[in-house]
């Protein structure tokens, strides 16, 4: 098995936790967006609240492994130990992200933890925590224009052209902050007819543009439809420069995403529409 993948290759990420796997996720992800060109393959595996279900968590990882060829990554918020241990027997790199925390806050404070399952969400503000959960259920509800129906809730709607990074910042304002984003691609009948996506306009105040240089776009484009002309340089480069003049003429606010991480980009967008995290 070659556990050092040359750049580029696709490696299997696994965010493991005994709850939902929020706090996996997310961290996991601001982890791996530090790595511009890791390609990886994301499995989320929530409610790992027990040996048997880590028996069979490690039996996925594995395989897994065999499949890639190389290790996978492991995110992991498991508190129970016998879980633990066994998640640590994966032929994996396994990162436990509550230990990097726990055990030098013990040190330091002189007690020590309750190591409860699922403590991370016996929230101190329950109501917010709700909140969270259903800002992530209408993200994913109105991912790349599923659904026109109620966009009156939404607190953002992120515009641009394919794969200029809308999904996976809807997701993080959604995951980090409670924020319920919709997102809808700008697509070639639209810069035919020169308009908004028709289930646009009433919500204007609302709308967010990314955009991406053309360059990276094509090459992103190409790791989904190699040589296909949705990839091709010459296509991203009229998508792009179509989609810059919709938005300018619309009085849409946006910003390039082409070297800002998901992170960066989430901030920007909360403070130009006076967003709030849920619970302040």
């Amino acid at each position: 098995m070659n556990d050092s993948a040359p750049e580029g290759a696709l490696r299997t990420v696994f965010f493991v936790s005994d709850g939902t796997g929020i706090t996996a996720e997310t961290l996991g992800h601001s982890v791996l967006a530090q790595f511009e060109t890791l390609r990886y393959r994301r499995v989320r595996a929530p409610f790992i609240d027990s040996l048997d279900k880590a028996r069979e968590l490690v039996g996925r990882i594995n395989d897994a492994a065999v499949l890639d060829g190389r290790r996978p990554i492991v995110f992991s918020t498991l508190v129970n130990p016998d879980a633990n241990a066994e998640l640590r027997r994966a032929r994996a790199l396994v990162l436990d992200l509550l230990d990097s925390f726990v055990v030098p806050l013990e040190q330091e404070l002189g007690i020590h933890s309750t190591h409860t399952i699922g403590r991370s969400h016996t929230v101190r503000d329950p109501a917010a925590y709700y909140r969270r959960i259903e800002a992530i259920n209408f993200t994913l509800a109105h991912d790349d224009g599923q659904s026109s129906k109620g966009l009156d809730a939404a607190d953002v709607i992120l515009v641009g052209v394919s794969r200029s990074g809308k999904t996976p910042t809807s997701l993080y304002l959604a995951m980090q902050y409670g924020v319920k984003a919709a997102n809808y691609p700008l697509i070639p009948e639209d810069f035919e007819r020169d308009e908004l996506p028709s289930a646009l306009p009433p919500h204007r105040r609302k709308l967010f543009g990314l955009t991406i240089s053309p360059e990276r776009l094509s090459e992103v484009r190409q790791e989904r439809r190699p040589g296909s002309r949705y990839a091709s340089l010459e296509n991203c480069r009229q998508e792009v420069a179509a989609a810059e003049r919709l938005m300018r003429r619309e009085g849409i606010r946006w910003l390039s995403s082409t070297t800002k991480s998901i992170e960066e980009i989430a901030a920007t967008i909360m403070s130009e529409q006076g967003l709030h995290p849920v619970g302040e």
